[in-house]
């Protein structure tokens, strides 16, 4: 994945705060293709372990719990007759805490809705962003989440669009919050990044891929070992089932 862009400061001139914009988008491009590209790979490398190897591991799975069914068939029958009495009662589920919206939050909504609204943007950009934020706002209000909902509200008082005037030091002040902005976009990318890499899916992809690299297939040799263990447990489960 590309490195970082080191961001400017509030003061640095309007072309030295736009030069710095341009490398953190085209960072942030990167990363975000990097990652979609990557779960990509994964997606068809899951579908082909699945249809490989997954279906094989759930035939081995379903032979297993026959044959450990046989083994304890009696057993089992003895326990089911011992349990033919009355049962307790089953527990009654809890009811359902019912929904509490408060004041307070109706209110702190009402704010966010006002602040944040669809029909205040002046471009579509804005226009979209402020829709997914109204999404966002309007599940926290459900949740009755007040935290949820103050973050909202301080992440928009921070944004580029909170910035109104078009004088110049409002036009700077705007740019010093959309890198900082960028910013936070490339750690959440790492961070996503880093979840993906350390997935049981991508190491076991990533084993497979070094394994190819060298002329093997991990892939065939696991199908081969469950076809093989699957005989076994066939051929043992008909002799446990087998009545001369």
């Amino acid at each position: 994945m590309t490195g970082l862009v080191r961001s400017g400061s509030s003061d640095d001139d309007i072309d030295s705060l736009r030069s710095t914009l341009t490398g953190l988008e085209a960072a942030l491009g990167a990363r975000v293709a990097d990652i979609q590209r990557a779960k990509s790979d994964l997606d068809v490398f899951r579908i082909r372990y699945r249809r490989d190897v997954g279906l094989l591991h759930d035939e081995l799975d379903d032979l297993e719990r026959a044959i450990a069914e046989a083994e304890l068939g009696e057993i089992n029958k003895r326990l089911d007759a011992e349990s033919d009495g009355p049962s307790a009662a089953a527990p009654a589920a809890p009811e359902s805490a019912a929904r509490f919206t408060s004041d307070a939050i109706r209110t702190l909504f009402r704010e966010v809705a006002k602040t944040i609204h669809p029909d205040l943007a002046q471009d579509e950009i804005a226009r979209n962003r402020r829709h997914a934020l109204m999404v966002e706002a309007n599940r926290a209000y459900a949740l009755g989440d007040e935290e949820r909902l103050r973050s909202i509200l301080d992440a928009w008082e921070r944004s580029p669009e909170a910035v109104r005037s078009s004088d110049p030091d409002a036009a700077r002040q705007r740019l010093v919050r959309r890198i900082a902005q960028l910013e936070d976009e490339l750690v959440l990318c790492a961070g996503e990044w880093a979840a993906l890499t350390d997935s049981p899916l991508w190491k076991l992809k990533a084993m497979v891929d070094a394994a190819a690299a060298s002329g093997k297939d991990l892939v065939a040799d696991m199908v081969r070992r469950l076809k093989r263990d699957i005989m076994a447990a066939r051929n043992r489960l008909d002799a446990m089932q087998w009545n001369p």
